[in-house]
């Protein structure tokens, strides 16, 4: 019998910030494992290290201890030019923040990563651009910059942007906070069709509980410590209890 091998495994991860009288534990002792194509969503109070975790488990923040075995590598004992090349390979990222690149239209910010990080041809590049931007409910505003964009709308443009290259990985912190239900629930479909379809594994960061139905296994994090792992549907009988 064939045993499915994780896609990111996590073994004791730890991260402390400070020193002294002010050294704060915001991960602590951290394992899990996720698997392709499947949706995860990590949830917690605010403060209880979920948005430190994720930027351990996707490369950008060095943990103090514990490994992250990703795709058969230990990422964080890749050199720092070699992690960045992984990154940019196999992870989509969706930041709170946008990180849009304020001179570019919102189709020049999914083209780009499609031409020149994937050496997509321009047809091919601006097709599927238009196809995802026409999913977000933005088509009419691929010509438009950052600035000419509500919050919400730059947000969908950072979700298009990470989902358009079909990424392995996607890193999402908080990806339906500037948005309307209808929209958020339109993106969360989105999440979950990389995952199911694509076959990606997805990391959702969330406090919206309306994405836990959509999930596949839900984290529950608080005080840096990871509680348990549910199904959804155990998530809700808890909920209501």
């Amino acid at each position: 019998m064939n045993v499915e091998e994780p896609a990111l495994q996590a073994l004791g991860l730890t991260r402390t910030f400070g020193e002294g009288e002010t050294k704060t534990t915001a991960v602590d002792n951290v394992s899990l494992e996720l698997f392709r194509r499947r949706m995860y969503l990590l949830m917690g109070p605010s403060g209880s290290g979920k948005s430190t975790l994720l930027a351990i488990l996707s490369g950008l923040l060095h943990p103090n201890s514990g490994k992250v075995n990703c795709l058969g590598k230990d990422i964080w004992k890749l050199s720092e030019t070699e992690r960045e090349a992984f990154r940019r390979k196999y992870f989509g990222f969706i930041f709170q923040g946008y990180n849009l690149f304020p001179a570019l239209t919102a189709r020049q910010q999914l083209e780009m990563v499609l031409r020149w990080g994937e050496g997509v041809p321009y047809r091919e590049a601006r097709r599927r651009t238009d196809e995802m931007l026409s999913l977000l409910g933005l088509g009419k505003k691929g010509h438009l910059r950052p600035q000419q964009l509500s919050g919400g709308e730059k947000q969908r443009v950072a979700i298009g942007r990470a989902l358009v290259k079909e990424p392995v990985f996607c890193f999402a912190d908080e990806p339906t906070s500037a948005l309307d239900w209808a929209h958020g629930e339109q993106v969360v479909e989105l999440l979950c069709a990389a995952a199911h379809e694509q076959g990606s594994t997805i990391l959702v960061v969330a406090h919206d509980s309306r994405i836990v139905p959509y999930a596949d296994q839900v984290f529950h994090l608080e005080d840096g410590s990871l509680l348990e792992s549910q199904s959804p549907a155990m998530h809700a009988l808890r909920s209501e209890s």
